[in-house]
């Protein structure tokens, strides 16, 4: 097991300066207006500039993405890379965030000759093979797109030395840890690995053992934690009242800008022409955009053009923009653990940022797995105007349906309902009974009128998206994995019996 190295004692060293890093890079994060290190870069800097593994624990907004960059840097400057042979790699489980990464390096690297490519779904793949084809330092990829590029001799991960696989917690939920454990399999033996997670689930930490060697681990808070910087508030309206409660929060708040989260895809189209018909200056994003349309929208709401904007957990990692003011959760999070990614949007960079959550008495048993989950209650908040409501009383069963609403079971029908029967039902008993029955077949019919057309089989895990959000583009075949690994059911389904 990796040692644990916590910032439990005060560091010190002070600056970037104090980190080993080179002057180029030194000139370009003092251009930046950076001046002090964060907890995680002050830790890993130095351990990946000493050639270490690192397995990197650090919630979002806590600069993980400079903590492996900027040594990277410094590894990399003084040699050339070949054609179609890369010298590092950079995993990221979206595109959004892939292009987040590809910005640091050019701001970091502007006074080192190093080159990048950007590998990732909805892009001309002859324009990203002609760019390795000249070869690059750096190669940031999306694990889907990297693979089919390798399938059609565009790439060779031979001389890769150096592997970043960032935002592991995301590629174990996105179901693309298959194709993770196949392109690791491409890279040399010998090569430096940093992996960073914001969690740390037993799933996470086998996969570190078995791709880091002699690692060293680095916590800089609780796993799934919220930042200090975050305000945080729970408002509890029944569910015809979401998009009135939301309106009321958005104009009571002082909003300069904030993320919008739903659940699903189609909720985002809703909400937005909603949001849209009572005057608010609102954008949309989601995975079924196509590429330019979702980097225009993002290039509006970065400029001021667009105050609100509302999308699915596509954005929920991947996104780092300045000055977030405001987070809401139009839809409490299926999974607990978006919920964190989802507010850490906004108090970054140790600024002040405010998130709110709007939930329907339905949804109390996802409310209580994120405060399980972050070890802390939400506060709950009053709306102005709306009736308060009760949490939906649990008796049975839930089942995580459209609004997460509990399945009720026939059996626990009251008891006079039960007894109420139709007075003809004993005459249609007895006329059965006198009319001889046809033997029901072994199995039931496969095809043809009548078929039984429920699956029995085991249903497939697939590639998971998130909120179901990856374009048929860039969906894969399965493939065997070079390593086993048992992951179990993707969380909040249910298999078939």
């Amino acid at each position: 097991m990796p040692a644990e190295m916590t910032p439990s004692a005060p560091a010190t060293a002070s600056g970037f300066a104090e980190l080993g890093l080179s002057d180029p890079v030194l000139r370009a994060v003092a251009e930046m207006g950076y001046t002090q290190p964060t907890p995680i870069q002050r830790l890993a800097i130095p351990t990946v500039l000493m050639g270490r593994d690192v397995l990197g624990c650090a919630q979002t907004g806590t600069g993980k993405t400079a903590g492996f960059t900027l040594p990277m840097l410094d590894i990399l400057a003084g040699s050339r890379a070949r054609a179609r042979m890369p010298r590092s790699l950079i995993l990221e489980p979206t595109r959004e965030l892939a292009l987040q990464v590809a910005e640091n390096f050019v701001l970091y690297g502007k006074y080192l000759k190093l080159t990048h490519a950007l590998i990732i779904g909805g892009e001309s793949m002859s324009d990203q093979r002609d760019v390795l084809a000249r070869g690059v330092d750096v190669l940031i990829a999306t694990p889907g797109r990297l693979i089919d590029m390798f399938e059609r001799g565009g790439i060779l991960l031979t001389d890769a030395r150096l592997l970043v696989i960032d935002e592991a917690d995301r590629m174990l939920d996105m179901g693309f840890i298959p194709d993770v454990e196949r392109i690791v399999a491409m890279l040399p033996q010998n090569r430096q690995t940093l992996f960073f997670s914001a969690t740390m689930a037993t799933e996470i930490r086998r996969l570190a053992d078995a791709f880091l060697q002699n690692p060293k681990e680095i916590t800089v808070a609780p796993p799934a934690s919220v930042a200090a910087t975050i305000t945080t508030g729970l408002a509890l309206v029944a569910e015809h009242d979401k998009r009135e409660a939301l309106r009321r929060l958005i104009r009571k708040e002082d909003v300069q800008n904030a993320l919008i989260f739903c659940n699903r895809k189609r909720d985002v189209d809703i909400l937005y022409r909603s949001l849209s018909r009572h005057g608010f200056s609102v954008g949309a994003l989601h995975g079924d955009m196509t590429q330019s349309v979702r980097f225009a929208t993002l290039e509006k709401f970065k400029a001021g053009e667009i105050r609100l904007l509302v999308c699915s957990d596509v954005a929920a990692r991947g996104l780092d923009i300045g000055g977030l003011s405001h987070v809401f959760n139009f839809d409490v999070p299926i999974h607990a653990e978006d919920y964190v990614h989802r507010i850490g949007r906004t108090g970054r960079a140790g600024r002040e940022g405010r998130a709110f959550s709007i939930a329907s008495p339905g949804d109390r048993l996802a409310v209580e797995a994120i405060e399980k989950l972050t070890g802390m209650p939400i506060p709950r908040i009053p709306v102005d105007g709306l009736d308060p409501v009760a949490w939906a009383e649990e008796s049975g069963g839930r089942r995580r349906g459209r609004r997460g609403e509990k399945q009720k079971s026939s059996a626990a029908k009251p008891e006079h309902a039960r007894a109420q029967r139709p007075a003809a039902e004993p005459r249609a008993k007895e006329t059965r009974r006198d009319t001889p029955r046809k033997p029901s077949p072994a199995y039931p019919a496969t095809s043809g009128r009548g078929a039984d057309t429920t699956s029995h089989e085991p249903r497939s895990e697939g590639v998971r998206g998130f909120g179901g959000d990856i374009p048929a583009f860039m969906l894969l075949p399965t493939r065997k994995s070079s390593t086993a690994f048992t992951v179990g059911e993707p969380e909040g389904e249910e298999s078939l019996p």
